[in-house]
């Protein structure tokens, strides 16, 4: 396990448990933070098609409820998976509520948001929705703003890319 790969974190899953990243060693990732009362969160039901769209491949999108901007998601644990569910048919992991910026975010998105500290790219979260991609050594290569529909060619192309095993970073000067 290197520090400059997600693997090193361990998240909270909506039932409560705590895991290890590090179960989704040799995936393509594609990490969002979600919002049930965003203008953003008929997303969700595009998301779940992305993860049907490659259903069977070594990819996962995994889902972080945040509240951090304007309030938008107000519920809590199981209440979050059930309005996903009932409402978009996701089926890709939730995990519970946390922060996602400033000086109070999951450490998972301090290392997401700092090039300091994945020695890639530096982009914080600026609303519901960014989303990050994550390739199969853990490490962070690209991330998309929350007007990106997870559906568009742009990430279809790069998950795929990913997933032969061409690494976005490689071609790119440093």
């Amino acid at each position: 396990m290197s520090s400059k790969d997600i693997y090193q974190f361990d998240v909270e899953t909506i039932a409560g448990h705590q895991i290890s990243l590090e179960i989704f060693k040799g995936k393509v990732l594609l990490i969002v933070n979600t919002a049930s009362g965003c203008g953003f969160t008929p997303q969700l039901k595009d998301l779940e098609e992305l993860r049907q769209a490659f259903q069977g491949q070594e990819f996962e999108i995994l889902g972080f409820p945040s509240n951090d901007f304007g309030g938008q998601e107000p519920l809590d644990g199981a209440k979050i998976s059930e309005f996903c569910s009932v409402n978009y048919g996701t089926n890709f992991p939730l995990f519970n509520k946390i922060r996602v910026r400033g000086e109070y975010a999951h450490p998972l998105y301090k290392f997401l948001a700092d090039k300091k500290l994945n020695s890639r790219i530096s982009s914080a979260p600026r609303w519901n929705f960014h989303k990050y991609l994550v390739n199969k050594e853990g490490q962070v290569c690209d991330f998309f703003y929350p007007f990106t529909n997870p559906t568009s060619s742009k990430i279809k192309k790069k998950i795929e890319r990913l997933l032969v095993g061409k690494n976005e970073q490689q071609s790119l000067p440093r």
